[in-house]
Parts: structure tokens; C-alpha cells; sequence
């Protein structure tokens, strides 16, 4: 199968509105968990999740955490401007873009574009006691995109302050409902902690710190990887082919230690959400990207859209060790740890538009935690890949027994 003559259209199914989660049950771990075990089908509920598991294993989470990333500003006009947050310009390292003092610039989308052709937003608001004035300077645009200049005149409070003072949290779009304050909490992990995300790895809502306490009971090793969701995640496949349909792009942080684990669990993981996945099956192209350059920089390790379906010739390949036969993915993620030992990394910052669809063969990932997704998404298509295309029948048991649908529904494990 070509994978880029893949038809969208075959990935449609029936969702009634009525199916969407629009908010999350009280109780993070008592939503339903679908059991996919080779071919066999049956419910269960979330908090029983570690007794699905084979002892010992390597499960991966995304840690990313949501931020506020919708700004509103009022002209004199008094026409309403929203500035979404999508990813930072300069400075462009998410951590010090949050720790910036009086100006940063951002790539935002803009809603209400036509009232702001030019001139000053400016939004006054108060922080700890003291009044300050933001200020915010369209500068260009990137694509669909627009750079934004932001200013504030108080040098000891934070661009993080601003946001938690007057951000909103971007909730999806298909929920059809306003950010509510129980959503601050609701659609964030447990376990987030790097802020950068415009919105949620919404397989990770399930998780309570009781259910990672019995995973850890069951003798299953966890491991944090950072993969700050794009707004590109509700992107719509528009093309009747996914082979005209451009992946965005999302940064990912790995610590050393986390290739490490990998090594000695075989390469092999259980991942919680199409996030961890995108992550760790990028690493597996990154290596091959070492093997090939073993100069190569950060910014090159980036994974882009079609890589994982064309086909590397040995001569690529300059490692004598792995010569004329496929690249394992031990070998792979050693030669991407030994390139960070070479350059003293702790941590490697890097980017992915990597697309999974049917065709895909997986490297790293062994099983999956994932919620249930949109219609003809490039979600949908990561699934069936992942269950060799039996992604029907998962979804025609969870639409007959009661699942709830998308960011605050229920959720799958899936073994292949």
C-alpha cells in the first residue's frame, strides 16, 4: 500500500453529538476502559489498567503541561481581538520564553483579524498589587500565523505571570462551550509539568495519583518525555488523499535518561497517548539521522512528514556495524545517546511532523493508551496502523457499549 494515496474519506464514522464528552466524569480513573488484546474486544474500568499490563514493563507519558494560551485585548473601538499563543519566537526555548521579562514575541493565530489591521493592543490588569499595562504589536506574518510583539512595563513579573493572570486555557473547539474555571484542573495531567502545550494529551486526563501508585505496585517502570501539542492537532485532513495533507510540526525534549531506559527494557514501550508515540517513534528516525550524519545538529534531527516511509539505502548508513541490513532500534536509539554523550547533553531538544498512518511499522511503541478520536483524523490514522487496520471494530464496540468520545471521554488500551 502507498500510504500517501490513503482516502480520509475511509476513515469516517457515525459520531453523535450526543457522544462527545463535553465535560470529564468526576472521577478521573472510574471512565471505561476498551481492552483491545490481538483481536479481542471487551470493557473494563480505567482504574484497573495496571492488571492489563505485563510486569516490568516501560510505560511513557508526556508530561507537557496546557497553557493559557488565549489572550483577549479590547480596542477603542471596542471590537474584540483573541491572540492565540501557538509557539514561541524570541525567545524561541519554551522555558526561557516563560521566564521573560518586559517583551517576547510570539506566533499566534488571530481571531477577529479584519478589526486589527494596525496599531497597539493594549490590556491593563494587575499582578501581586501593582498595575501593569501589556501591550501587544502584530510584526509580520508566518504562513497562516502572525508574529506578535509583546511589551509590559513592570521588569519584575514574568511573561508565566501574565498568562495565569489573564490567559484563558484553549479548551477544544469541539466541546461547542466557553473555558469554565473547573477546566484549569480538569484538562491537565496529573503529572504535567512543562508548560508549552495549547492543549491537553488528553490520554493522560485518565491517570490519578492512585493509579500510578498500582502501576508502580505492578512492577511497571515510568518514564517522562515533553511533546508540546500544536493547535495543528485539530488541523482537518482537507485533501481526499493524506498525501496532500502537510503535518504540523511540535518540539519534543528527551532526557538522556529516558534513552537509557529504553535500551534496557529492548527498545520497547508501552505508550500513553499518540503524543509519547509521535515522540518515541521519532527518536528511532533521529538515530538513523546520526548513523548517517554523526556531525549532525540538533536542529537537523528533525523528523520530517513522508521520513519513516523512504527507504535508506545502506550506502546512507556511514556506521560499518550496521552496513547493508535494517537498522535495529537498538542500534538506532544507541547511536542517538552516544551522539548526546558526545556533545554533553542532557537533554535533547529537537522537533517532529512525523505522520503515522497504514504503512507505518512501528520501532519502539508495543502498546497503547489513547482515547477515542475524530473522524477521519490523522489520529484515527496512527490507531489503525498501530492495529494493523482493525480500527472499525474498536470503534463499533465502543459506539454500541456506551463509550464517550474525544479529549474528556473514555479511553482504549490497544495490544496488537
Amino acid at each position: 500500500m502507498n500510504t500517501k494515496e490513503i482516502q480520509i474519506s475511509d476513515y469516517n464514522y457515525p459520531l453523535p453529538d450526543e457522544r462527545i464528552a463535553k465535560y470529564p466524569l468526576a472521577r478521573r480513573d472510574q471512565s471505561k476502559l476498551l481492552v483491545y488484546d490481538k483481536g479481542e474486544v471487551s470493557d473494563d474500568v480505567f482504574c484497573n489498567l495496571p492488571q492489563h499490563l505485563p510486569q516490568g514493563a516501560l510505560m511513557v507519558f508526556n508530561n507537557t503541561r496546557v497553557i493559557q494560551a488565549r489572550m483577549h485585548f479590547r480596542k477603542s473601538t471596542g471590537a474584540l481581538i483573541e491572540i492565540f499563543l501557538l509557539e514561541p519566537a524570541q525567545p524561541a526555548d519554551y522555558e526561557q520564553m516563560f521566564q521573560t521579562r518586559e517583551s517576547c514575541q510570539w506566533l499566534c493565530l488571530v481571531g477577529n483579524l479584519k478589526k486589527w489591521k494596525e496599531g497597539t493592543l493594549v490590556r491593563e490588569l494587575e499582578i501581586k498589587g501593582e498595575h501593569i499595562e501589556i501591550r501587544a504589536m502584530r510584526k509580520g506574518e508566518a504562513g497562516t500565523s502572525h508574529l506578535v510583539v509583546f511589551e509590559w512595563d513592570n521588569s519584575s513579573v514574568s511573561f508565566a505571570e501574565i498568562l495565569d493572570a489573564v490567559g484563558e486555557l484553549p479548551i477544544p473547539p469541539y466541546l461547542n462551550r466557553e473555558t469554565e474555571e473547573s477546566d484549569k484542573t480538569t484538562y491537565q495531567t496529573v503529572y504535567s509539568k512543562i508548560k508549552g502545550s495549547v492543549a491537553a494529551p488528553t490520554a493522560g486526563l485518565h491517570f490519578t495519583p492512585e493509579v500510578l501508585s498500582a502501576l508502580d505496585a505492578h512492577g511497571i517502570d515510568r518514564e517522562e518525555v515533553t511533546l508540546h501539542v500544536g493547535a495543528g492537532t485539530f488541523k482537518p485532513v482537507k485533501s481526499a488523499d493524506i498525501g496532500h495533507h502537510e503535518m504540523h510540526t511540535e518540539y519534543i525534549a528527551v532526557h538522556r535518561r529516558t534513552l537509557e531506559k529504553l535500551l534496557a527494557h529492548g527498545c520497547q514501550a508501552i505508550a500513553v497517548g499518540t503524543t509519547s508515540v509521535r515522540t518515541l517513534e521519532s527518536l528511532y528516525y533521529m538515530g538513523l539521522k546520526v548513523l548517517s550524519n554523526p556531525d549532525i545538529s540538533e536542529e537537523e534531527l528533525h523528523v520530517s512528514q513522508w521520513e519513516p516511509y523512504r527507504e535508506v539505502k545502506s550506502e546512507e548508513v556511514k556506521s560499518e556495524e550496521v552496513k547493508g541490513e535494517e537498522v535495529k532500534s537498538e542500534q538506532s536509539l544507541r547511536a542517538l545517546l552516544d551522539w548526546m554523550d558526545r556533545r554533553q547533553l542532557t537533554v535533547l531538544h529537537s522537533s517532529t511532523q512525523i505522520i503515522i498512518a497504514p504503512g507505518y511499522d512501528y520501532k519502539i511503541v508495543r502498546m497503547l493508551v489513547t482515547n477515542f478520536h475524530q473522524p477521519q483524523s490523522t489520529l484515527l490514522l496512527l490507531v489503525s496502523a498501530f492495529v494493523h487496520g482493525d480500527w472499525h471494530r474498536i470503534y463499533d464496540y465502543a459506539l454500541s457499549h456506551d463509550f464517550r468520545f474525544l479529549s474528556y471521554g473514555d479511553s482504549s488500551l490497544l495490544i496488537p
